[in-house]
């Protein structure tokens, strides 16, 4: 095509300004790459695929502002939640490749989802470019208060005892507390059973009232929990203790390799120019490098990233490979 485009400049006058005769010569491509060299020019819509409120959306809302002020364009915050997240995520795919949608990515819907559904209407992979990994939060296993299990050797024994009776609780398949459950069943070799719930409130709520024994809960909502006291804590699930939960990592409990963290990222429809996924990255990398994001990051759980887009893209490929070894182990089938 733009062979054809700069054919035809020869029967073009001499007149013809040299920007024209670019725009002949260079042809649509030569529009969108001179559009991508402007971009910004409007708002950008940054989708969160799940429900306000969210740890997905808390991130959103914290780095929409300031990223807002970098770019010199507003950031839009749109929930569309919906089906573990497929919804939202779809729109995106499906959106222009021109850097004006955005979407929050997980370790839900750009990692494990396909391992439990086979019809999302998207590629996890080819249907997007990783543009920067905001960053990684760890879980907490947490009991009842008035549960038995003091200890992680005390929930252990009792798994041992009674295999397949004790319950866990998550937020749907595929969300972070049912992957933990299952690496951490394949790890210690026991069975427990899933309760999954349509979210992490009605799961939590079960929880505090007795009816369900554990979640491997985000440590952003776990710790105003046990905080408060209406949940006590056994363990977490990355390789490093929490701040303010005082237990230690169930790795170094004698659950070893045990390393569950949910991860959120900012993704583009696949094919948008990488001058633009360039200078988004850069701005977000920017924007978590201000002290009062670090500061509020820190207060949510959430621990930073500097992987920018090729080594965000590698991360994600190992994740999706790392957790198809642990659902396949599982018996887990998409459906």
């Amino acid at each position: 095509m733009i062979f054809a485009k700069s054919a035809s400049a020869k029967y073009m006058k001499p007149a013809c300004s040299i920007l024209a005769m670019l725009v002949i010569v260079l042809g649509p491509s030569g529009k969108v790459a001179m559009a991508a060299e402007a971009w910004p020019t409007k708002p950008i819509r940054y989708i969160v695929p799940f429900s306000a409120g969210g740890l997905a959306d808390s991130v959103a809302r914290l780095i929409a502002q300031p990223l807002s002020e970098k770019l010199g364009q507003p950031v839009v915050v749109e929930n569309r939640p919906g089906v573990s997240g497929i919804v939202g995520t779809q729109m995106v795919a499906n959106s222009a490749s021109d850097g004006y949608t955005v979407v929050g990515g997980t370790i839900t819907t750009h990692a494990v989802i396909p391992y439990f559904n086979k019809s999302i209407g998207y590629d996890v992979v080819n249907d997007f470019e990783p543009v920067r990994l905001v960053g990684m939060v760890t879980n907490v296993l947490i009991v009842n208060p008035n549960s038995p299990y003091q200890t992680l050797s005390d929930l252990l024994s009792a798994l041992r005892s009674r295999p397949d009776e004790l319950t866990f609780g998550t937020a749907g398949p595929g969300s972070t507390q049912h992957l933990a459950g299952e690496l951490f069943k394949s790890l210690t070799k026991t069975q427990m059973r899933q309760i999954p719930y349509k979210g992490g409130t009605q799961a939590m709520t079960d929880l505090v009232g007795g009816q369900i024994d554990m979640i491997f809960e985000t440590s952003t909502v776990a710790k105003a929990l046990v905080d408060s006291k209406r949940v006590r804590a056994l363990g977490t699930t990355g390789p490093k203790a929490v701040k303010g939960i005082g237990v230690e990592p169930i790795a170094d409990q004698g659950v070893k390799g045990f390393d569950v963290r949910s991860w959120q990222g900012v993704f583009v429809p696949a094919g948008t120019p990488d001058v633009v996924v360039n200078r988004l990255s850069d701005a977000i990398e920017s924007v978590l490098n201000m002290p009062d994001i670090r500061a509020r990051m820190d207060t949510l759980g959430i621990e930073p990233s500097d992987m920018g887009p090729s080594q965000f893209a590698q991360f994600q490929s190992q994740e999706i490979d790392r957790w198809g070894k642990v659902l396949k182990s599982a018996g887990i089938k998409a459906e």
